[in-house]
């Protein structure tokens, strides 16, 4: 009989394994299929070395939810079309405004230097400056036979300095100095006269326009709405799609599809009436497959029913004795592929305390003699099963740790978005290499054929057609206690 020791292997415990798509199988007595130049893939399907992929740093920036990714489609051209149009209106307008501004208070200042120039006395002057403060709303007095400071003031740096110093320049022409530095509510300009210097204090809403600033709010504000209104139609849109999504995920998992409609786009009506149309056809070849099967039970236990009665009519001789074993081989044979062909499918999916079903696994295995101990219970944990499917699952596991080990021991525990259930014996374990090939129909690893000593090559195969049926997994491994663990993923909420 074949050893199943195997070195210490590293464990991944939080990653369920991705399933096998179903596969027509060989018989056990064919041939191993040539091996492919390349590393063989985790799913067994063959294939090159995988590639790493270097995700660009935009990409990883993206939103991963189709909402997300729909509304930035809309967003990012709505918001281009507005930083441009406002970038372009902002630049001419502002330029154009700020220009007209600033020659409005140079032609002001100039207005009034000529008119001081031609004033006769002290009175007209001071009446002259009165009006500059009622009427053009700038502050001016005069030092008399003040001189500016010499040297040639430097050329500013921002915009309202260069457009009022091109505007003083151009109306007033005589030596000015400008401030705008010292308040943050007024600009300070100096004129040197004949008799004097005129200082002159300009408020800067004389040189600032805020419809440039409303003009922006209007276009932000709008630019939301626009946004508010798209993300509503199109998670109305997605919602659908998002349905879709949970029934396809629901049904993989062996769960009741129930009040799912076809609403949405033409095209995501498209794909779920495809769904539909998918999923009836797979109840409909399950049940085709499940009369088949009855027909052909009912159609070979007659012929064996048969035979029994006869072989208990004739005289007990060695010969009788071969017969009726060989009829009771044929039989466990027999029962063993309808239960592995006929399935679980027909059965409710309910909520299932893991904790619970474990025990009660475990009693059973007790009550036909076996030592089974419940090593690991995490908390309560209600998950979607067939009960009556998933415990004959586990029944299959430990009766297969009991048959080559002499003791069992039974663990779950809740790792992330999934639940582990372990089953651990001290037997001598599976080679590495044979761990997939198990879980082929009919394959034993025990060489004589013999139902007693190896059993029917369909244990494992059931469980792990069961447990894929409630969208998870079977995987082996090396157990701490020196034999084999059976590890089985389920997918919870």
């Amino acid at each position: 009989m074949a050893t199943r020791q195997q070195p210490d292997a590293p464990e991944d415990e939080d990653e369920l394994i991705p399933l096998d798509p179903d596969a027509t199988l060989p018989p056990p007595d064919a041939a191993p299929p040539p091996q492919p130049p390349f590393p063989v893939e985790a799913d067994g399907a063959a294939g090159p070395p995988p590639r790493r992929k270097l995700l660009h740093p935009m990409n990883r920036a993206l939103p991963r939810t189709l909402f997300g990714r729909s509304l930035l489609i809309i967003v990012t051209p709505l918001v281009l079309l507005q930083v441009i149009a406002t970038w372009i209106f902002f630049d001419r307008h502002w330029d154009i405004v700020s220009k007209r501004l600033a020659q409005a208070v140079a032609g002001d200042i100039s207005v009034a230097i000529d008119m001081i120039d031609r004033a006769a006395d002290e009175p007209t002057v001071a009446a002259i400056l009165e009006t500059l403060s009622r009427s053009a709303n700038l502050y001016a007095t005069i030092e008399q036979d003040a001189i500016l400071p010499g040297g040639e003031q430097p050329w500013p740096d921002h915009n309202l300095g260069k457009k009022l110093t091109r505007a003083m320049n151009d109306q007033v022409r005589r030596p000015f100095r400008l401030d705008t530095e010292t308040s943050e509510t007024f600009v300070m300009i100096d004129v040197q006269l004949p008799h004097g210097v005129l200082h002159v204090i300009v408020p800067r809403s004389r040189l600032f326009t805020t419809t440039t600033y409303i003009f922006i709010l209007w276009m932000v504000g709008s630019s939301l709405v626009l946004v508010a209104v798209a993300g509503i139609f199109m998670r109305k849109q997605i919602r659908p799609i998002i349905r879709l999504a949970a029934a396809a995920d629901a049904f993989g998992k062996g769960r009741d599809v129930t009040g799912f409609r076809v609403t949405g786009a033409v095209e995501v009506k498209q794909a779920a009436s495809a769904f539909l149309i998918m999923r009836e056809r797979i109840r409909r070849q399950i049940q085709q497959r499940t009369e088949l099967l009855a027909g052909v039970s009912h159609d070979l236990r007659t012929p064996i029913t048969r035979m029994k009665l006869q072989l208990a009519l004739l005289r007990r001789s060695p010969a009788v004795v071969d017969l009726e074993a060989d009829l009771k081989e044929m039989e466990t044979m027999l029962n063993g592929y309808l239960a592995f062909a006929r399935g679980d499918g027909e059965e409710a999916t309910v909520p299932v305390d893991i904790a619970a079903l474990l025990t009660e696994v475990a009693e059973s295995a007790r009550r036909a003699g076996g030592t089974v101990t419940l090593d690991t219970i995490s908390a309560e944990t209600a998950v979607p099963l067939r009960p009556n499917a998933m415990r004959r699952a586990l029944d299959n596991l430990v009766g297969n740790g009991q048959r080559h080990g002499g003791r069992v021991w039974l663990g779950t525990r809740r790792a992330r978005r999934q639940i582990e259930i372990w089953v651990d014996d001290d037997g001598p374990g599976i080679p590495a290499g044979e761990r997939e090939n198990v879980f082929r129909p009919f394959y034993r690893l025990e060489a004589s054929r013999n139902p007693g000593t190896g059993g029917t090559g369909l244990g494992l195969s059931i469980a792990r057609d069961i447990v894929r049926g409630h969208g998870g997994d079977v995987r082996l491994e090396d157990s701490p206690r020196g034999g084999l663990r059976a590890r089985v993923l389920l997918p919870c909420e």
